[in-house]
């Protein structure tokens, strides 16, 4: 999915682009939790709720918590619902990459 936003923000297609990579956040988030505590959430809640008790008991966990939010409200919200799109947008886009790293390195343990 990731792959796919770098492509379609080229290609100038910003508000699909910041949807991409809101999906490869939360498939990211997704398989942490899961590889965490053997739970998959199966919607956008469900996953809060799974990374939020994570970060309150695992506190290494915490440094995607801020940057999952943000990519919540800025990619999926504002960008892609409302159409409010700009620099800041195109900065998570592009940083979706690390969270993924980042999120599969905490997996591993």
């Amino acid at each position: 999915m990731q792959a796919q936003a770098l492509e379609r923000l080229q290609a100038g297609d910003i508000r699909d682009a910041a949807e991409k990579a809101w999906c490869a956040t939360k498939r990211a988030t997704d398989g942490l939790i899961l590889m965490l505590t053997g739970e998959e959430p199966v919607t956008t809640a469900a996953t809060s709720d799974g990374l939020d008790n994570l970060a309150r008991g695992q506190p290494d966990t915490r440094s995607l918590q801020g940057r999952y939010y943000s990519r919540l409200g800025q990619l999926h919200g504002s960008c892609f619902y409302d159409g409010r799109c700009n620099q800041e947008t195109e900065r998570r886009i592009r940083e979706t990459a690390q969270y993924i790293d980042d999120a599969e390195t905490l997996a591993s343990g």
